[in-house]
């Protein structure tokens, strides 16, 4: 859908939608100065014309009757929004936002379990073909109309159940993913103890089959108090044994994982009681992260100059002594090694995307939020390219990282790296703890380690829940404008209340239900629907013009192939096989119950709901016939445009909607652009 400028309008001219030119000297105009020098000379039809001045009549008519419904009224209209004090923290909140735990627990696993550096491959095609065009999008699309994800899809009211369903999926992604920060502080206070308290099988926690290391092979120590009179034996060199055939063995920081950071029970249907000390390391967390948002931009701005770069000094430190180790390249090697026959498995494609997905963070509605606090000419290009290549080669150096030491762990184990390596929580909470224990000064390195993730964690926080604060404040500027620091304070005790049984006893299985079901449908539809409401419905020309508004230069070709063709097909495949591949998970070999599985499904479908919600709404509330209502509901509301005031009316004056009779021009069009003609 294009639009058209008919103060030049007459028999032998008309606006570039139908015909147009590129604005050659890359300079930014006003909209009707664009409109302007996109004029060209071409032969077009007289009933077209006639059409075209048509559709500006019954413009002017939707301008004034419309009802759409707008949350921003005109008494609200003064709330003026904050900006970014400088660019680059901008950057560094988007870098922070997309770089996340994730990059360092769980990429170096599915590179191991998907053919190694062959794991690349699909990777990067995700990146380039998804990540990148969704990740350009959405930060131009929240800079272009200075609002929230909440109200960003004014500019096709039919589809504004997209921002209640982005805000909902932050809203449970605040909710239950501050329990991994709640773990890690817990691990972070620990580390200060001498010894480390998950090195040692003589703790009230520890259980018969306790062994200190699986990194030894000349010494063990086995807690046997349960086999004979309570005594603890020492094997060296086979000369003390006790008999532990009918015990399952289990490291010491596998452990104090289950039995004293957990206490966990033998099922979700056992909750059993909080467990206090998480709730103190949960109240802790809620605690910094509201220090860190309580006045918005304006306080994360300051906070991730350091949260956002502290974790690379952090990862390179671990890396450096990693490398240190023997047997650390062997752990490289195996990273890096290529098994090319896993490509044609389609899970591990799916399993990249899904990474993509989930580290960089489009369709979250993040991205849309921290970008419509730029200033209206701030390069989009420039920081989504910064913040993708940030992310992917976080993930990829994070890989080199995390093998160097299981590398190093396997050299002393004489273990295959793959019983070495485990993905999420027990990469980062078992396995590498047990590798701290044999290196000196182990709480030097546990302190460093555990602050390089409570970094990481915090920052991908900040986005989700920001993205929840500010729908909040656009819906409610005049009430909420300038009470940001109790809303954010009454939001953040909200969810340290609904999150506190994630620190039960069954804590950790619930915690897996809502990890394993919450966004993984969501994110996917929403970024497919993104696409096609950008590409097809709004136009990838009329948006590729927006961001000439904002930057002097369109769109580059290959984003709007992307958004129009490559990102939607691509998407929609990985939902479907999404669908048909589901696989229900397990904890341990624990298998969850019917109860437990349909409150997954549950919480999977709990953001879709929003969007036909709305849209039935949208329809009662819109006058005319069902055609009418329809097409109405598919143009922009009477408030849609940059959020410059200056730049409003004149955007709103010059555009009005139509589309092509010829579907091959259209489309054509929409893909590549006009066709460049004599001026």
């Amino acid at each position: 859908m294009g639009g058209f400028n008919f103060q030049n309008v007459n028999t032998k001219s008309f606006f570039i939608s139908a015909c147009g030119v590129r604005d050659r000297k890359n300079q930014r105009k006003s909209p009707g100065e664009i409109n302007k020098k996109w004029n060209c000379e071409c032969d077009i039809d007289e009933e077209e014309i006639m059409e075209l001045q048509s559709d500006k009549s019954e413009l002017d008519y939707e301008r004034q009757s419309s009802k759409i419904d707008s949350k921003m009224d005109s008494s609200e209209s003064s709330y003026k929004r904050e900006t970014w004090s400088r660019k680059a923290d901008f950057i560094l909140s988007i870098v922070g936002y997309s770089v996340g735990v994730s990059n360092i627990l769980r990429f170096p696993y599915l590179c191991v379990r998907n053919g190694g550096g062959a794991f690349l491959i699909p990777f990067f095609f995700f990146i380039i073909f998804c990540g990148l065009p969704l990740f350009y999008l959405e930060i131009c699309l929240g800079q272009f109309s200075g609002v929230s994800s909440l109200f960003v899809w004014n500019m096709c009211p039919l589809f504004k159940g997209l921002g209640y369903l982005m805000v909902t999926v932050s809203a449970l992604m605040s909710w239950y993913y501050i329990t991994m920060l709640c773990w890690i502080i817990y691990y972070f206070f620990n580390s200060f103890k001498d010894p480390l308290p998950w090195s040692l099988c003589d703790q009230s926690w520890n259980e018969a089959g306790c062994i200190l290391s699986r990194l030894s092979t000349n010494t063990t120590v086995v807690n046997c108090s349960e086999v004979f009179m309570g005594h603890n034996y020492i094997q060296e060199n086979g000369t003390y044994t006790c008999n532990v055939s009918n015990i399952e063995l289990q490291t010491a920081p596998k452990q104090f994982w289950q039995n004293n950071v957990l206490h966990i029970s033998n099922g979700i249907e056992e909750s059993g009681n909080v467990q206090w000390h998480l709730v103190i390391c949960l109240l802790v967390a809620w605690i910094l992260v509201f220090l860190c948002l309580m006045k918005g931009i304006k306080s994360v701005g300051k906070v991730v100059y350091f949260t956002a770069i502290l974790p690379y000094v952090l990862l390179t430190i671990v890396f450096v002594r990693g490398l240190m180790m023997p047997g650390s390249i062997d752990g490289i090697i195996f990273y890096l090694k290529p098994d090319f026959s896993r490509l044609l498995d389609i899970q591990v494609w799916l399993e990249a995307g899904l990474q993509v997905f989930y580290s960089l963070g489009p369709a979250w509605g993040g991205l849309i939020t921290m970008s419509s606090y730029n200033k209206f000419d701030n390069n989009c290009l420039r920081d989504a390219i910064i913040g993708t290549l940030a992310d992917t080669l976080t993930s990829f150096y994070g890989g080199f990282v995390i093998f160097a030491i299981l590398g190093a762990m396997s050299y002393e184990a004489k273990l295959p790296i793959t019983e070495v390596a485990t993905s999420g929580p027990g990469l980062g909470l078992v396995a590498y703890p047990e590798a701290i224990n044999k290196l000196p000064m182990p709480q030097v390195w546990a302190v460093i380690f555990f602050l390089m993730l409570l970094f990481l964690g915090i920052d991908s926080q900040f986005g989700t829940f920001e993205t929840v604060c500010s729908g909040l404040v656009d819906a409610f500027p005049q009430k909420l404008g300038k009470r940001r620091i109790l809303l954010t304070a009454s939001l953040s005790c909200v969810l340290f209340l609904l999150g506190l049984p994630f620190t039960m006893n069954g804590g950790m299985y619930l915690y897996q239900i809502v990890d394993w079901y919450a966004a993984s449908l969501c994110v996917m539809l929403t970024s497919f629907l993104e696409c096609i409401v950008i590409g097809w419905i709004y136009g990838a020309e009329r948006f590729s013009r927006d961001i000439q508004l904002m930057q002097g230069r369109p769109a580059p070709k290959i984003f709007r192939v992307c958004w129009c063709i490559v990102t939607p097909a691509i998407m929609l495949i990985a939902f479907i096989m999404t669908l048909t591949q589901y696989q229900p998970p397990t904890y341990e070999g624990y298998q969850y119950p019917v109860f437990a599985r349909a409150l997954g499904l549950l919480l999977a479908v709990v953001p879709l709901i929003p969007l036909p919600i709305l849209m039935i709404i949208q329809f009662l509330q819109t006058p005319g016939t069902f055609w009418e209502r329809l097409q109405t509901l598919l143009r922009p509301s009477k408030d849609w445009g940059p959020h410059p005031d200056h730049l409003k009316e004149d955007y709103q004056n010059s555009y009005c909607h139509h589309k092509s009779h010829n579907v091959w021009n259209y489309m054509t069009t929409n893909i590549f652009g006009p066709p460049t003609c004599k001026l």
